[in-house]
């Protein structure tokens, strides 16, 4: 039976308790301390000693959850989002008792249902600080990162990102997820083996939040994966070292390509972090089969799935991190890989040219449709603000555009035919392509104009009488 997180809706009963519950409401709510006190206090009960006896039977019965305090817990699960129910909780030492639930129980709904509710109260600042500021409570909490049960992974991975996204908090956290390096291997398990759509989107969001907030800690778990050949030492094998980290965020990303769009844009974002140090780069392309996995799906993905022919332009305004994203990884990689003959072919520089050129004649046709959205909202009166818009759409053009200088440096006169035969190299397309190249990489479009020259002449000179700064320099 799939078990959902959202509570069941209150019964007759219940509703009829909190309507003469009167004068002990919690805050403004019309919830009741007493009954509330209630559900806490059987919540103890569970976890007492005596009540976790060893033995089959027991254990067994451990594992489930009357269906009565279910419907209670689940309650409280949904009482938790209210900041005046969160506040009595903190009051009445409820993360105590969750932690001794966590730290005894092994009923899996048990265990995700109190990990939910400190999660909705970390929700709120003041909380937030309290439970992060409790070490024992944190060691619980990041022990169950080591659960089995998606569900209580799924909500553990909600609190830590919570909390990551607490200025004054952060920092406790990352280090001590630091503390314990068996979280690393805990967290590639899941992004490798998961089937859970929403628990490899959560958990993503944990990896790139952590490595955006704390670059020490990125390399570390870079360098926590390299593969040493048994009985081997590192410096004598001639074998290249396999990172871990890469193969499992690519088959995460794998798994969520066609069912998560939003869970694609943040693994593809952790890669792209990944290549803002040299051993991030390093490890996607040190060793050949990942190098090679990680090209073959990010190339697939803008050249068969992203910002295609036929899709309208707006549509760049929902792809337009994740494909500043792949084109900076593919970008790195391409830089790095000089030796790699099979990146450096027709068969990848021409489809590369095709779609970068297509985003950034896209880019500039939503530029304008927001510039012109901001002019009609001021003549109206109107409130708008694009430049969270336009400053992604900024540097998706500032990406592609050294992405695409790195191509055309490489082109040989043999693929600048080919593709002026297949269309990718047509007049129309290389005038968007130097509109957007001048003034920034003249030298590469100047070179690139000497190799034309000598595959169509005619064509070259058009393109010349069309950006007259080549044409002085001729």
């Amino acid at each position: 039976m799939d078990r959902n997180p959202s509570p069941p809706p209150p019964s007759r009963d219940e509703k009829e308790h909190e309507e003469t519950a009167g004068g002990d409401c919690i805050g403004s709510t019309v919830y009741s301390k007493h009954w509330l006190f209630g559900v806490l206090s059987g919540l103890i009960q569970i976890v007492r000693p005596q009540n976790t006896k060893s033995g089959s039977d027991d254990e067994e019965q451990q594992m489930e959850l009357d269906e009565e305090m279910e419907n209670e817990i689940c309650r409280v699960w949904d009482m938790s989002m209210d900041e005046d129910v969160a506040l009595f909780l903190q009051e009445f030492k409820a993360p105590d008792i969750f932690m001794g639930v966590l730290a005894r129980s092994k009923c899996p709904r048990l265990r995700e249902i109190c990990v939910g509710i400190l999660g909705n109260m970390a929700c709120f600042q003041e909380i937030c600080v309290s439970i992060s500021s409790d070490k024992n409570l944190g060691q619980v909490l990041l022990h169950c990162l080591y659960d089995s049960d998606p569900p209580t992974l799924l909500e553990t991975s909600r609190l830590l990102l919570t909390c990551l996204s607490q200025t004054e908090v952060a920092s406790v956290w990352v280090e001590r997820i630091r503390e314990q390096p068996a979280i690393y291997d805990s967290i590639c398990f899941i992004m490798s083996s998961s089937t859970n759509v929403d628990l490899l989107v959560k958990v993503g969001e944990v990896v790139d939040k952590l490595f955006d907030l704390d670059e020490k800690l990125m390399l570390e778990w870079i360098r926590n994966g390299v593969a040493q050949p048994l009985g081997q030492p590192q410096e004598d094998s001639e074998e290249q070292p396999v990172f871990r980290i890469v193969p499992c965020v690519l088959e995460a990303a794998k798994q969520l390509r066609s069912e998560n769009p939003e869970g694609l844009d943040v693994y593809m974002h952790i890669l792209q972090l990944l290549t803002t140090v040299d051993d991030g780069i390093q490890a996607i392309v040190q060793c050949p089969d990942t190098g090679k996995d990680t090209w073959t799906l990010l190339f697939d993905l803008v050249c068969h799935e992203f910002c295609q022919s036929d899709d309208p332009p707006i549509i760049l305004q929902e792809q337009k991190t994740v494909l500043a994203s792949i084109f900076s990884v593919l970008s790195a990689i391409y830089a790095s890989q000089a030796d790699q003959e099979h990146l450096k072919t027709e068969k990848v520089d021409l489809p590369l040219i095709d779609s970068l050129i297509r985003v950034l004649q896209n880019v500039e046709d939503c530029q304008k449709k927001l510039e012109n959205s901001a002019e009609s909202n001021q003549e109206e009166n109107k409130k708008s603000d694009p430049t969270q818009d336009d400053f992604h759409l900024k540097i998706l053009k500032d990406i592609s555009c050294e992405f695409l200088s790195n191509i055309f440096q490489a082109l040989t006169k043999e693929t600048v035919a080919q593709g002026l035969k297949e269309g990718q190299l047509s007049k129309q397309k290389c005038s968007s392509a130097f509109q957007n190249l001048l003034p920034f990489y003249s030298p590469v479009v100047e070179d690139f104009i000497k190799i034309l020259h000598e595959v169509d002449n005619v064509l070259a000179d058009d393109l010349q009488e069309s950006f007259p700064t080549l044409k002085d320099q001729a």
